[in-house]
């Protein structure tokens, strides 16, 4: 049974803010296209990271940066489980370790690739709902009425006007971008730590698994990025019936 540790909780709020910062910044240059006037489109107020954080805890309040962490935790839960147990598995049974149990790093790249696109198809009801919550205090300011009650609303609503295909609304551009963040994460910690502990005075201790973990970070957020855009903006729009 997969359990959520008072770390792993402690890790998660302490970065959600961050987290719906960045699907507020990511919203932006949607809500641009809606505002057209004498021909030309009006430009969106791109604040920056800190401002727009600022921005949410004057007009919205402080504890608004926590909203959308419950489904947060929901997805992380999914995400890690499904990952976890599917990494096992090609590790274990598909793959294999080479006769000198080395596990060579292009396994490890297909295997977390494979695994992250398969942990974040069962997580995308979950991720849909957090991206839906994040935009409902931008919805308020703008007059517009809130579509929630609560999370398990969401998940029924979602579900009554878009059906299951509602529920994966945004899965193909979330799946890639799973794919490539594991794939930048797992192959730059490998390569800069093997690069640091050959060429440098390090050691393989934790000032060189701290190192490799911020490049590799780095490099996932980079390549995912662009994906994690397009995911953010196909799940915050409407759906019909048929999850359109």
């Amino acid at each position: 049974m997969l359990r959520v540790s008072p770390s792993f909780c402690f890790s998660l709020l302490a970065t959600f803010p961050l987290d719906l910062t960045k699907t507020r910044l990511q919203m932006q240059g949607e809500a641009a296209l809606a505002r057209l006037g004498d021909g030309a489109r009006e430009s969106a107020p791109y604040r920056g990271m800190v401002r727009t954080a600022l921005g949410i805890v004057q007009e919205e309040g402080f504890l608004k940066l926590w909203q959308g962490v419950t489904p947060a935790i929901y997805r992380h839960v999914v995400y890690s489980g499904g990952r976890m147990v599917t990494y096992e598995h090609l590790r274990e049974v598909v793959f294999g370790k080479s006769e000198d149990k080395h596990y060579p790093l292009w396994k490890s790249v297909i295997g977390g690739m494979m695994a992250g696109v398969v942990g974040q198809f069962l997580a995308n009801p979950t991720d849909l709902v957090k991206v839906q919550m994040q935009m409902e205090g931008k919805r308020k300011l703008e007059g517009k009425p809130l579509r929630f009650r609560g999370v398990h609303h969401a998940f029924a609503k979602i579900l009554s006007e878009g059906g299951i295909r509602g529920l994966w609304a945004g899965w193909v551009p979330n799946i890639q971008r799973a794919a490539l963040v594991n794939m930048g994460d797992l192959t730059t910690y490998d390569t800069v730590k093997h690069y640091l502990v050959l060429n440098t005075p390090l050691e393989d201790n934790i000032t060189t698994h701290g190192l490799s973990s911020l490049c590799s970070g780095l490099v996932a957020s980079i390549l995912g990025t662009p994906a994690d855009v397009i995911k953010s903006r196909i799940m915050n729009q409407p759906r019909d019936k048929q999850g359109r």
